[in-house]
């Protein structure tokens, strides 16, 4: 259920909706607004006190089977069901899928999720997580796409057809402007008009427009409100000016603080359990704080989208969760999105004939590293480490695995082997969904949350890596991590860099494919890797007020004309690409930019052509150029093909605060279209409009 015939399914059920809501008492309409987990029986699933584990099982709310209307049912995610123990699909991180930029393989993955929710007993999946990250130090990075508003909008829809087509409800989040873990609960953030309009709020609306059917609110506040009761985003963004007609729901349990500011500023559900809704919001209505239409509306929200999805929902298929077709998606994401940053002497890929023995170093290399602990944590029936996935791929070679404690002893077995692997960054201690220190809040334990020391690796890593790669000269890292990690020093001593992300539970095996040439790397980096974290903008993590500019990642880049270390959409392949010959033109809908791509090398790979425009002759202060389409291409060897990519001309608008409307420029527009953000990858034609 996606698009125009998305929202016309839910209006075919809403004269129903209308007739059933009629029928109910104020106590059961508001019963609908309600999640009916116990309280205490939520926070002990978060906090490891009670038997499982958080979202063992779907979180209900609502639902009055004896009038038609059946029960909210809540999975999370993105990167796979959250239910279950031992056999869900675990795929790669959000962060990795984007760096595919592969909207298609994006769907099917939201398919097979929506198979597996569906297989729990669940209907709606909380999973399309598409929050910009301003800086890339935010702790749940890992759980969106990227640093580009319009690639996250992109994957994001790609996601909510994917999961939507089996009658699952696709619930984006956290809306909006939510991109600080630590601070999370207390941050009042602040932008723009135009930064709000045209950076932080896109990728929200082109998810609409595909018809996702739930949204659920941020925890922190924005210009002063509350998200959870923010009547501007709820109400005036959301409901009016983008004519969502599905419903919201809050963040969990502290996603709402006040009865009545909650359901006036279009809160239509508590999740996911009553503290203050229920009795408290049917006193609110009788003491007049509460307008009762307030409650019709949203319980005609919640009836309409519940009876639209369940006309199509599909039954659940018996032995789909953790199949063998949906783990091999997993795998061929980890394939396409897994990233070569560096491949100094083409070291990469090893030859496994003259590669006899490998030492893989690393605290991290023997972990089943698939992300943080958090909301989004999956549990597969297995992992595939990355040791495991290499030495798999090494055939006969001896592989030696070793932490990495012993330096000398690490040196030594360097020296004695063919080939070295370092396979180091983060983990779940390092970054994720904030485990709070504070018994009284969210989470217990003191783990995850933002990377507040800075976006370099931890300094055992520097030091394993200085002291050792030196002596063999075939030398690689691999690098574990939810956005960008800083090249330092350490990157002019190895010869290849690959970047891994969380890769999933097939992501060792991915790993081994590709260092070994089985698999041509192809993915692309979907944020950009600075010189200087200076560079970026900077952030407050433990503040309670942050502005957010209008620049960040490589747009700020290119406006202060710093040069980046790795550009944004960046990465390397085992053979060449050559891209020349751009044409653009236009219509009344849409920019049109074309160029050939022609594989130079000896072996099959896959490129993916990036269009940015440009407006140089703006009246206003625009990106020098901002990412306006991509297409992923597979070519053999000597082949070549012209590949078109349309812009719809809506996207090249800019805010106009004034008119507080959206206004095209007629002008002279610059058209990019290259292989990544650098402009020595990209071909320029200029077009006026």
């Amino acid at each position: 259920m996606t698009g125009d015939y998305g929202k016309e399914m839910r209006m075919k059920f809403h004269q129903k909706a209308l007739e059933i809501v009629d029928s109910l008492t104020l106590e059961e309409k508001i019963h609908l607004m309600s999640g009916t987990m116990e309280k205490e029986e939520v926070r002990g699933a978060v906090r490891g006190k009670r038997k499982g584990h958080y979202n063992l099982f779907p979180y209900p709310a609502g639902g009055i089977p004896e009038k038609g209307v059946p029960p909210m049912l809540f999975v999370d995610g993105p990167r796979g069901v959250a239910c279950g123990t031992g056999k869900s699909t675990c795929f790669p991180v959000s962060m990795l899928r984007g760096a595919t930029f592969d909207t298609e393989l994006e769907e099917e993955i939201g398919e097979a999720i929506a198979e597996e929710v569906l297989a729990y007993g669940g209907n709606l999946y909380g999973g399309v997580c598409i929050n910009l990250p301003y800086n890339p130090g935010w702790g749940r990075s890992q759980e969106t796409y990227g640093e580009d508003s319009f690639h996250l909008g992109e994957m994001g829809a790609a996601l909510v057809r994917g999961v939507q087509k089996h009658g699952v409800i696709a619930c984006m989040k956290h809306f909006a402007l939510n991109s600080m873990e630590n601070s999370r609960f207390w941050i009042d953030i602040d932008c723009s008009k135009r930064a709000e309009q045209e950076v932080f709020l896109p990728h929200f609306k082109k998810c609409i427009r595909q018809g996702a059917g739930a949204v659920m609110s941020a925890y922190n506040s924005y210009k002063g409100e509350m998200c959870g009761h923010n009547s501007y985003l709820l109400r005036g963004i959301l409901k009016e000016d983008w004519g969502f007609d599905g419903f919201v729901m809050s963040d969990f349990i502290w996603g709402v603080k006040d009865t009545a500011a909650a359901a006036n500023g279009g809160q239509d559900i508590e999740m996911p359990s009553t503290q203050f809704y229920g009795k408290n919001l049917v006193q609110a209505v009788k003491e007049g704080k509460v307008q009762e239409s307030v409650i019709d509306e949203a319980a005609v929200r919640i009836v309409r989208t519940l009876l639209a999805f369940q006309s199509i929902q599909e039954k659940p298929k018996r032995n789909i969760i953790g199949c063998p077709a949906h783990v091999r998606l997993a795998l061929e994401c980890a394939r396409e999105g897994i990233t070569l940053i560096q491949n100094r002497n083409r070291v990469l890929p090893l030859k496994r004939e003259k590669v006899r023995k490998i030492a893989i170093l690393g605290r991290l290399s023997q972990n089943n590293n698939t992300g943080d602990k958090g909301s989004s944590s999956v549990y597969p029936a297995y992992v595939v480490t990355a040791a495991q996935g290499i030495t798999n791929a090494a055939a006969d070679a001896e592989v030696i695995c070793y932490e990495g404690r012993d330096l000398n002893h690490c040196r030594k077995l360097a020296r004695e082997a063919d080939a070295v692997i370092f396979v180091v960054g983060y983990n779940h201690e390092d970054e994720g969904e904030f485990v709070a220190v504070n018994a009284n809040d969210v989470y217990t334990d003191g783990i995850g949350g933002d990377r507040k020391t800075g976006l370099g690796l931890h300094a055992v890593d520097v030091e394993l890596i200085e002291n050792t790669a030196p002596v063999n000269q075939n030398s690689v890292v691999v690098l574990i991590g939810g956005n960008a990690i800083k090249l330092d020093c350490w990157s002019e001593k190895v010869s290849a860099i690959l970047m891994a992300y969380y890769p999933g539970m097939e992501g060792g095996t991915a790993l081994g494919e590709i260092i070994f040439g089985d698999v041509n790397p192809s993915g692309k980096l979907p944020f950009v890797i600075p010189e200087r974290e200076e560079d970026l903008p900077q952030v407050d993590w433990d503040g309670k007020k942050q502005f957010y500019e209008y620049f960040h990642g490589y747009r700020k880049l290119d406006h202060d004309r710093k040069r980046a270390r790795v550009p944004y959409g960046f990465g390397l392949s085992y053979t060449t690409f050559e891209t020349d010959r751009l044409k653009v033109w236009s219509d009344k809908e849409n920019l049109y930019a074309c160029c050939d791509v022609k594989n130079t090398g000896d072996i099959e790979g896959a490129e993916v052509l990036q269009m940015y425009v440009g407006f140089p002759e703006s009246a206003v202060e625009r990106p020098v150029k901002t990412l306006k389409g991509f297409r992923r291409v597979r070519l053999q060897p000597g082949e070549k093909r012209s590949v078109t990519i349309a812009c719809p001309l809506e996207e090249l608008c800019w805010f106009n605060q004034e008119t507080g409307a959206f206004e095209l420029e007629h002008m002279k527009y610059l058209v990019f279209m290259g292989t990544s953000s650098s402009p020595e990858d990209l071909n320029i034609e200029e077009i006026n409009l």
